[in-house]
């Protein structure tokens, strides 16, 4: 359970993400799917309960740790603009300690995996378009290869049909690698061509849980089903 001043945001949930699955939470802006994101991966606390990483609670103690082993991308990308790509995605390896060597490798790999020109890593954030700019920022939340990856709204700001192109290969790459992934999106077309389960959220509440057929075959409340239909002329 989630509250801030005095109004609860997130409602208690008892949720579980499926490993090497897609999971989509879906739902109106306030419905609570970004608090839920920022909880998972320890940027806000619970006022009640406690969120696990593959078993593990987290704690402030933990969760610097644990939050390497989670790759998190934001709207806007959240790239630093005084930066070039190349020093974005490669931020935290150098913190690390990472050699040059194994950046390289690593760097190539994914240029090749998000389909990137590797010279425009060598770009800053505002010589880049805004496709440009999130196949960076994805480069950057894969970089550690972290086993799960919590993407908010990763295609929201960007036009038609480069937020196409990008929704195929978000969906490729999420099938090649086989890694825990959440995305948060508001659009219902969206959730269903890359997710394996939705999530459609409501005043901080589960509404409804399951694939897209069952969300617009079998909606189990009026909500779902005006939900649905309001998106329908965008999906057909």
């Amino acid at each position: 359970m989630k509250q801030f001043a005095g109004q609860v945001v997130l409602h208690p949930l008892d949720l579980c993400f499926a490993a090497g699955r897609v999971t989509v939470l879906l739902g109106q802006s306030g419905c609570g799917k970004s608090t839920l994101l920022r909880l998972l991966v320890g940027l806000i606390w619970p006022d009640q309960g406690t969120v696990r990483f593959d078993g593990v609670a987290l704690t402030p103690a933990n969760v610097r740790q644990l939050r390497h082993r989670i790759g998190m991308m934001v709207q806007d990308g959240g790239l630093f603009p005084h930066l070039t790509g190349r020093q974005n995605v490669t931020l935290l390896a150098r913190h690390l300690g990472w050699d040059r060597d194994r950046i390289a490798r690593r760097v190539a790999e994914l240029t090749e995996l998000v389909r990137l020109p590797g010279d425009l890593l060598d770009r800053y954030p505002s010589q880049l378009s805004g496709g440009q700019r999130q196949r960076v920022a994805l480069m950057r939340t894969l970089m550690l290869d972290p086993p799960a990856l919590l993407l908010d709204e990763p295609l929201g700001a960007l036009d038609p049909m480069i937020r196409a192109d990008l929704q195929t290969d978000l969906r490729q790459i999420f099938r090649q690698l086989g890694k825990t992934v959440v995305v948060v999106t508001h659009d219902l077309s969206e959730a269903g061509y890359l997710g394996d389960e939705l999530i459609l959220l409501h005043q901080g509440r589960v509404e409804q849980r399951g694939t897209l057929a069952e969300l617009t075959d079998n909606p189990v409340s009026d909500y779902v089903t005006r939900f649905v239909s309001a998106q329908r002329p965008l999906m057909f």
